[in-house]
């Protein structure tokens, strides 16, 4: 099927659109100022750790569901802990960190493009709240944004891509998924969708044997890609 045999486009949001760890390396920072980089690192290396541990037990059934507000108010009390904060006000102000991601300079004019063309779909692991929170902060605008809370559990689990299925009333092979992560995109592989890539200094590159319909360096690159394709077609 051509690449441009797509009814909608569906968009990944954190660390495709925005920079999530210089946006929690912020919420760190302000946790303690005094904080030297190693320890800030450490410090984010610790809250990721946790997220991508838990979210992986919710989708293996090994912990009931749990949204991402609840994992990230666990992995703000951790951090705090190491940090050897333990001002409540604190702790929940860095809980919060992950509703202040600042974009990628491309995000704004590439999804302006991107709407132009299809629908629209904002596709997060971010809750229903902290992404209606997080689209404000940095000027995200879609014509639809789907949260994983919806489906009770999180990407890369098949639940979360047939939301998309179903909000856009197309099948699952007419949606195409853009990430920075190349675990994201097999996610959407499995269940059918067309994958494309959009490289990201903090993505999770492709290996040598994934196989994505396309690859792009910023969303500009792929609006263009696929802007070209349809003007082919006609």
């Amino acid at each position: 099927m051509p690449v441009l045999d797509i009814d909608a486009v569906v968009v990944d949001v954190l660390g495709t659109l925005v920079d999530e760890p210089a946006g929690l390396r912020a919420g760190i920072r302000g946790l303690d100022p005094s904080l030297d980089d190693a320890g800030v690192e450490r410090l984010l290396s610790l809250w990721q750790d946790h997220i991508e541990r838990e979210q992986r037990r919710i989708v293996d059934g090994t912990r009931p569901y749990a949204a991402s507000d609840a994992l990230d108010r666990e992995a703000a009390r951790l951090v705090a802990e190491a940090a050897g904060v333990g001002d409540p006000a604190a702790v929940a102000a860095l809980a919060l960190a992950g509703r202040r991601l600042p974009p990628w300079p491309d995000a704004a004019a590439g999804l302006a493009r991107l709407a132009e063309r299809f629908p629209l779909i904002g596709l997060s692991n971010a809750s229903r709240t902290a992404l209606l929170e997080l689209d404000a902060h940095a000027g995200l605008r879609w014509h639809q944004a789907l949260s994983a809370e919806d489906a009770r559990t999180y990407k890369p689990d098949p639940a979360v891509y047939r939301l998309a299925a179903t909000v856009s009333g197309r099948p699952p092979g007419r949606l195409l998924m853009v990430a920075a992560h190349a675990w994201d995109l097999r996610g959407a592989q499995a269940l059918g969708l067309r994958t494309a890539y959009v490289a990201r200094p903090v993505g999770d590159p492709p290996a040598a044997a994934d196989r994505f319909d396309l690859h792009a360096d910023e969303l500009a690159g792929l609006a263009d890609r696929l802007e070209a394709a349809r003007d082919r077609s006609r």
